[in-house]
C-alpha cells in the first residue's frame, strides 16, 4: 500500500525527501557545518549582517528619499519661473501694443507732444508748473499751533 494518499507516484522505500539531491530546500534547511561557515563566531556574523543592512538602508535612503526634497524644490522653482514668464509675457504684450500704437500717425504725434513738447501751427504752448510745497515749520503759539495740528491731521503724521 502506498505511503501517501494524495499521489499515485511510487516512491522508493527507505529514501527520505531531505536526502542530498532529492529536495530543492535540502541545502537551506540543514544546518551549515562550522568549517564551511563564512564566520565561525556568531557575534562577528551578526555585526557583519547589521553593517550590511545599514549600508543597504543608507543606499536606499540616498536613492529613494533624498531626491524627493529636490523634486519638491524643483516644483517650487517651476511655479516661480512660470509666474515670471507670465509677467514677462504681459509686459511684452503691453510693449507690442505700444509699438503698434506708435506706428500710426496719431501715435507719433502724441509721442512728439509728450516727449519733445511738439506744438502744431495753430496751437499755443503754455507751461504750468506745480505749486511749491507749503512751509510746515510754523512758530509756536496761537494761531500757529492750530494750523500745525490741522496740517498734521491732513498729512497723517
Amino acid at each position: 500500500m502506498p505511503r501517501s494518499k494524495t499521489t499515485s507516484i511510487p516512491r522508493p522505500a527507505g529514501v527520505k525527501a531531505s536526502d542530498t539531491g532529492r529536495s530543492r530546500l535540502g541545502d537551506f534547511t540543514r544546518p551549515i557545518p562550522v568549517e564551511k561557515r563564512i564566520s565561525r563566531r556568531p557575534r562577528v556574523a551578526a555585526f557583519t549582517g547589521v553593517f550590511a543592512l545599514c549600508v543597504m538602508a543608507s543606499i536606499a535612503f540616498a536613492v529613494f528619499v533624498l531626491p524627493i526634497g529636490t523634486w519638491q524644490d524643483q516644483s517650487v522653482d517651476l511655479d516661480q519661473r512660470q509666474a515670471q514668464l507670465d509677467e514677462l509675457q504681459r509686459v511684452n504684450g503691453e510693449l507690442e501694443a505700444e509699438t503698434l500704437r506708435l506706428e500710426t500717425a496719431d501715435g507719433i504725434r502724441e509721442a512728439a507732444r509728450e516727449d519733445f513738447g511738439f506744438v502744431e501751427l495753430d496751437e499755443e504752448r503754455s507751461s504750468i508748473l506745480p505749486l511749491p510745497d507749503l512751509p510746515t515749520d510754523l512758530p509756536d503759539g496761537w494761531p500757529y499751533n492750530v494750523v500745525t495740528e490741522i496740517i498734521d491731521a491732513r498729512g497723517g503724521g
